[in-house]
């Protein structure tokens, strides 16, 4: 039964992989529009606001890329193989470890997003909405990555 059990973690490798070919593809598609945009923005006498709207578009694409391929990598080095030759940022020890990098690229993604509002002439209404919204959610993360912190100090530390 132990042994079962033990080869259920192989389960995470679909899921891993998946989020590893949605994010390819969302970088992909991220950079194929940050090139369209280039040549567009070339050819054309477009204005700056829409060409700032349309890159950040194309950011925020790239960004989300980014989210899945943390995830990705993360669920993969934390159920299949520890020894997964990444960056020293990206490596995963436990979730609370794939925990901040998401939280880290989750508030990058809400800053391109505000941006994108804030430039944007045709959503200026909504800018305060989005910018409040924007804030709670930086606000309740940052507050929540702090609540669920784990102390690196052995208890002989902690009582000193």
């Amino acid at each position: 039964m132990r042994k079962i059990l033990g080869l259920t973690r192989y389960a995470v490798v679909v899921p891993a992989v998946a989020s590893i070919v949605g994010a390819l593809l969302l970088m992909a598609q991220g950079s194929i529009e940050m090139v369209m945009v280039v040549i567009d923005s070339v050819m054309s006498e477009k204005y700056l606001k829409d060409t700032i709207v349309d890159v950040l578009t194309a950011v925020d694409a790239i960004l989300l890329g980014t989210v899945l391929l943390v995830i990705g990598y993360g669920l993969y080095e934390l159920f299949i193989d520890t020894d997964l030759e990444v960056p020293a940022w990206l490596q995963v020890h436990d979730l609370d470890d794939l925990k901040s990098k998401l939280i880290g690229v989750v508030v990058a993604i809400v800053a391109v997003v505000f941006v994108g509002v804030f430039v944007d002439s045709n959503r200026a209404d909504e800018v305060v909405a989005y910018g409040v919204g924007a804030g709670a959610l930086v606000a309740g993360l940052a507050l929540f990555a702090l609540a669920t912190k784990k102390t690196d100090k052995s208890p002989k530390e902690k009582r000193a």
